[in-house]
Parts: structure tokens; sequence; C-alpha cells
């Protein structure tokens, strides 16, 4: 599959057959400072999170899977809303941490697998469910991480605060569209990179859920496109 930059200025394309292909990408990819927050979302033309099988899966191709690999890799730690680790199962990256935020402290029903030389599996969590985290992630090397709550609710500058104050500095987020909305409305968001996939479908799960939140400007500071007609885009987030 080929990548071509076609914004801020095209430029040469991309093999990801090519020896020095993720090397090229990941100088497209890397943040500007070392605390960034970046969310990292898939959906469809009509702004599904899913495709046919209710998963990502059926709207990602190769070229989205390696900029994944490309921006896990150029991040320190993996965020995610429990949900999706039930959903949509979830390795522990190879050279990050993975940490799920979950308001209940109930992973039961997760598909979480840390095989062979993998980062740390964290959990982030009400203080009081620290115990039923435990319990239930099923994996006695988790870090379960206390975050301040109200009435069970976890801020998102305290889920940030939480994962800086354990040392990393460069987060991405997976979603879900729950997780993400929460992050964009808390307003600790620098960066949205979305994948469009070229599909038009039923948009069951919004990429966004169906909370409203304030509006927040965006810049478009990078596009890419492959020759399958699927769109890769960076978007700052303006304060």
């Amino acid at each position: 599959m080929i990548l071509t930059r076609v914004y801020p200025a095209a430029d040469a394309p991309i093999d990801l057959d090519a020896a020095d292909a993720r090397d090229r990408l990941a100088d497209l990819y890397r943040p500007p400072r070392e605390d960034w927050l970046r969310l990292n979302l898939i959906g469809s033309v009509s702004g599904s999170a899913t495709g046919s099988d209710g998963t990502s899966e059926t709207l990602t191709n190769p070229a989205d899977r390696a900029l994944l690999g490309v921006i896990r890799t150029l991040s320190e730690v993996v965020l995610v809303g429990a949900a999706s680790v039930r959903a949509e199962g979830y390795f522990v990256p190879r050279r990050a941490a993975l940490a799920v935020v979950t308001s209940t402290g109930d992973l039961t029903g997760h598909r979480i697998t840390s095989t062979g030389q993998r980062g740390p599996l964290i959990v982030l969590c009400p203080g009081s469910s620290a115990a039923m985290a435990r319990a239930t992630v099923e994996d006695p090397d988790a870090l379960v991480i206390p975050v301040p709550d109200t009435g069970g609710m976890l801020a998102a500058a305290d889920i940030v605060s939480a994962l800086r104050s354990a040392g990393f500095r460069s987060i991405v987020a997976e979603g879900g569209p729950i997780l993400a909305a929460h992050l964009l409305a808390g307003e600790v968001v620098d960066e949205v990179c979305l994948t469009t996939s070229p599909v038009l479908n039923g948009a069951s799960i919004p990429l966004f859920g169906s909370s409203e939140f304030t509006a927040r400007p965006l810049e478009l500071t990078q596009l890419l496109v492959d020759n399958a007609s699927g769109l890769y885009a960076r978007w700052r987030a303006t304060r």
C-alpha cells in the first residue's frame, strides 16, 4: 500500500513495504514536545466508530495499522476505556504501557492479552474501586493507580495527571467514543489523529459517542492519502 502526504506540502509517496517506511512515518508523526496527548481514532465517512462486525476491525487496513504502530512507538502509554478492552480486545503493546480507565473497577470480561516482551499494564480507577480492579484484571503484575473521583466519575485532567505522575508524558488515547469525548470535553487533548475509512455505513456507534460537549476548534496540520481512498489527518486542538 502507498501513502502520500498532500498537506501541508506534497511529498514523495511512501511504500509501506519499503525498508525506510517506518522511519519516514515516524518523522511525520513525531510529537512536537514531550508532554503530548493525542487521540488516534478511525471512523467511516458517515462518522461511525465501527464497521459491519461491530468493531473497528472492518474499517482498518494495512496503512492504518502501520500508522497505529508508529504512533504507539512514539508514545509512552496507550490509554483506552474499559468498554474497548471488552469489545475490541487488546494486546499490551511491546514498547508502551497499556492504561485502562474504569469508573467501577470491574474489568470482568476484558480481552487484554499480555504475552512475551510487553510493556506494563495499568488500571486507572477510583480508590474505592481498586480492590475490584485487582480482582478482575486477572494479572498479578498489573499496576492499579487510584484517581480522585467525584461520585465515581474521573475528571479528564485527573486521568492525565495520574499518568504523568507515574512518568508517562507522551500519551495516545485510542477510545472508545465515550473516553474520546470525555478527554475532548476536559480540554486535555493536544491533537486528533483521525483515519477516515472510505465507506458509508450506519453510524450506530458515533465516533465521539452521543454526549454533547463544547465545540473545539481544530487546525489541520497534515493530511495523507492512500491508494485505496483512505484519509489520515492530524488535527491540532487549539485553545
